[in-house]
């Protein structure tokens, strides 16, 4: 085999190589997708409750700050859990640089590739349990909602 394809085959196994964590880019890049709607979705019920004053009754106003109370929270857990996501895509785009360099100049970049794959994942399970804190934060708000809904009506 010539030298010139032998290089062709070294890189397209060097490609082949950093591909496979392109899936991985893909997956995240759905939940930041998630995310991103989730948080627009908080800034605006924000707004539509802030649009609305506080009742005087003070069950229901109790309830309208309980309500604004827990989006405030909602919007810092997404916004967590987009950054932790989003660090998590970077590092998988750093990864893949790497990956395809280390192959071609024959460097070994074993640890460094262990361990940004390593905090990738933790970044992950990080963003994604901070969306599952911030889905049952949704469903305590909507609880909320529903009750001071009830409130006004029993006036």
């Amino acid at each position: 085999m010539t030298e010139s394809a032998v290089a062709v085959t070294a890189i397209a196994h060097q490609i082949q190589l950093a591909v496979a964590p392109v899936f991985l880019l893909a997956g995240i890049a759905g939940i930041i997708n998630v995310l991103a709607h989730r948080l627009a979705r908080v800034v605006d019920r924000s707004r539509q409750l802030e649009a609305e004053p506080p009742d005087d009754h003070e069950a229901v106003r109790r309830l309208y700050f309980a309500e604004l109370g827990i989006l405030d929270r909602r919007m810092r857990v997404v916004n967590w859990s987009l950054t932790c996501c989003t660090a998590g895509a970077l590092f998988v785009c750093v990864l893949v640089g790497i990956l395809f360099v280390a192959g071609l100049a024959k460097i070994g970049f074993a640890k460094l590739i262990a361990f940004l794959f390593v905090l990738t994942m933790l970044l992950l399970v990080v963003g994604l349990l901070l969306f599952l804190y911030e889905v049952r934060l949704a469903t305590r708000a909507l609880r909320i909602s529903r009750q001071r809904r009830m409130e006004k009506l029993a006036e």
